[in-house]
Parts: structure tokens; C-alpha cells; sequence
């Protein structure tokens, strides 16, 4: 796949992530698109090959950190939170245990 392709896939990547992980939050939605093409305006005219690998890496890891780590919380009364987890994101329930689990 061709540098500029890559690119692109990354872009596209991101903005999809981005609609998923921050749904129903305008504000959230508004400052992650300013945000992603902001960045890629900046650097639009790098040309260095080894840079721009560098900028994918990183694309591509803010975008894996965002579909991973992120969860949407919603204020709805005083001292009350509201959790909405995306499908697949809590596919692993592991209890919280204080002392470290014994390798049998």
C-alpha cells in the first residue's frame, strides 16, 4: 500500500473511531474532528518517508487507545454517573483481587 494510501486508511480510521467512541456527545465529536484534522493539516507537507511512518505508527496507536480505553460517561444526578460501554468493549471481566493471583 502506497505511503498516501496509508495515510488516508489512517485518517478515515480515526474519524470512524471517533463518531463510535464519543456518540451522542456533540461537544466531544466537535473538539476529536478539530483535533485529528488539525493534525493532519499540519503535517501535510512532510516528505521525509521516515517521519511520515512515524505519524501512521502514531495515528494508528491514538486510534487503538481510543477504541480500547475510552468509555463514555454521563452525568445524571449528583453523585451518579452513567456508564455506557460500547459493544466489545468489556469482553473481559476479571475481578479486582488486593493480592496477585497464584500460577498453578
Amino acid at each position: 500500500m502506497g505511503t498516501r494510501l496509508k495515510v488516508l486508511s489512517v485518517f478515515k480510521k480515526l474519524h470512524r473511531t471517533r463518531i463510535d467512541v464519543f456518540r451522542d456527545d456533540e461537544r466531544a465529536l466537535t473538539a476529536a474532528r478539530l483535533k485529528i484534522n488539525d493534525e493532519f493539516k499540519k503535517n501535510k507537507n512532510e516528505t521525509s518517508e521516515e517521519n511520515i511512518e512515524k505519524m501512521i505508527k502514531m495515528g494508528s496507536d491514538v486510534e487503538t487507545v481510543l477504541r480500547e480505553a475510552v468509555l463514555q460517561v454521563e452525568h445524571v444526578a449528583e453523585n451518579k454517573l452513567l456508564l455506557r460501554p460500547r459493544e466489545g468493549l468489556l469482553l473481559e471481566n476479571v475481578p479486582y483481587c488486593d493480592e496477585p493471583r497464584k500460577n498453578s
